[in-house]
């Protein structure tokens, strides 16, 4: 999946890791910390493969942040506090963000004195699954839309600090746009969104207000797209906005509550399922929209939307340009595991854990 333009990894400044917090073992599981400092102690350094591998058809992210953990913090400390640097030490092999990867494939080997990085498995193994999970999940969705947009928008449902990795990961896994500039961050670009319900409620619960002042201030500098459910009445308030705001309407966004029937389907309920944003919504709102002369207004559609509901839509031709994904694009799992393969340049493994040389494996530099 990860295209020519990307095989360039990113830069490990672009990350800001707390290098002194990771190299003193802060974020490591403490059985490692006194792993490294019992084979320090007894001058045991032996030279290791490690291989790294995960159990999905998945998409690879994180990588990048990995191999930066490696680069900037692998390493010991001296007796007097000083600090080795133990990049030049290693040999690191990986594959490269947005590679498709299948299970058990090994997606990066470390080679060299494991007292360099035996502190440093938590963490890389964290950064590759978080990533991975978030880039696989965006894959799927991109792949259900069909080349129409998919707008990233989970930053709400979760913790602000893994904004920047994984708007970075929705981004390589084919995401036309997030919703924040921390999101943004890792390739120079900004968030984007929309008129928000809480604007509208600020100019008393008129969309139409809100909007025209939104428009005035910022069309000049992104595509504006209004929420038009404000009122439940989204038929209604997506025409008055249109009319409002003429050429500065990029589009409309529907967002009704699955608790709730758009008041446009009140009388045409028995058919189909009439709560949330539903296929027959879409088309009575892009039907006003054709007949009142907004053929060029765009549709975009979100809440509770993910894969499978995607799928649906785009098989039943329902008339969307793009959908918002949300809190769907963080759930699951994408655990990562590393294992010694070699010892010394023997095998020497945990029954199970084989050596699996992978030829798409590149060097590290």
């Amino acid at each position: 999946m990860a295209t020519r333009a990307e095989r360039q990894r990113l830069d490990p400044s672009v990350f800001r890791l707390p290098v002194e917090r990771i190299r003193e073992g802060y974020y490591s599981d403490a059985y490692f910390n006194f792993s490294k400092e019992l084979l320090e102690a007894e001058d045991r350094c032996p030279n290791v493969v490690m291989q790294v591998f995960q159990k999905h058809e998945s998409v690879l992210g994180g990588v990048d942040e990995a191999i930066a953990v490696l680069k900037q913090c692998s390493g010991r400390h001296l007796p007097d506090g000083s600090w080795v640097d133990g990049w030049n030490d290693l040999i690191v092999h990986a594959l490269h963000e947005g590679d498709e990867i299948a299970p058990h494939e090994t997606v990066m080997t470390i080679e060299g004195d494991y007292t360099l990085f035996a502190h440093l498995e938590t963490v890389y193994l964290g950064c590759m699954a978080r990533r991975t999970l978030v880039m696989k999940n965006v894959h799927e969705v991109v792949e259900a839309a069909r080349g129409k947009e998919i707008l990233f928008f989970p930053a709400r449902h979760d913790h602000w600090l893994v904004q920047t990795g994984d708007g970075w990961a929705a981004h390589v896994a084919g995401a036309i746009g997030v919703s924040t500039d921390a999101q943004a961050s890792w390739w120079g670009g900004r968030g984007i969104g929309t008129v928000p319900h809480a604007l509208i409620a600020a100019y008393g619960g008129s969309t139409v207000e809100a909007s025209k002042a939104f428009a005035k201030r910022y069309a000049g500098e992104m595509n504006v797209t209004v929420l038009v459910d404000f009122e439940n009445d989204s038929v209604r308030t997506a025409l008055e906005v249109a009319e409002a705001l003429g050429d500065d309407l990029w589009g409309v966004r529907l967002d009704t509550s699955e608790r709730l029937v758009d008041r446009a389907l009140w009388h045409e309920m028995g058919d189909f399922r009439p709560t949330g944003v539903n296929e027959v919504l879409v088309h009575r709102v892009r039907e006003a929209l054709d007949a009142a002369g907004h053929e060029r207004v765009k549709i975009v559609v979100s809440g509770g939307f993910d894969a499978e509901r995607i799928r649906r839509f785009e098989a039943e031709d329902v008339p969307v340009d793009a959908y918002g994904v949300g809190s769907s694009l963080l759930r699951g799992q994408n655990d990562f595991t590393a294992d010694i393969v070699l010892v010394n340049g023997r095998e020497c493994s945990k029954v199970g854990r084989r050596q699996r040389p992978n030829p798409r494996l590149e060097v590290v530099e």
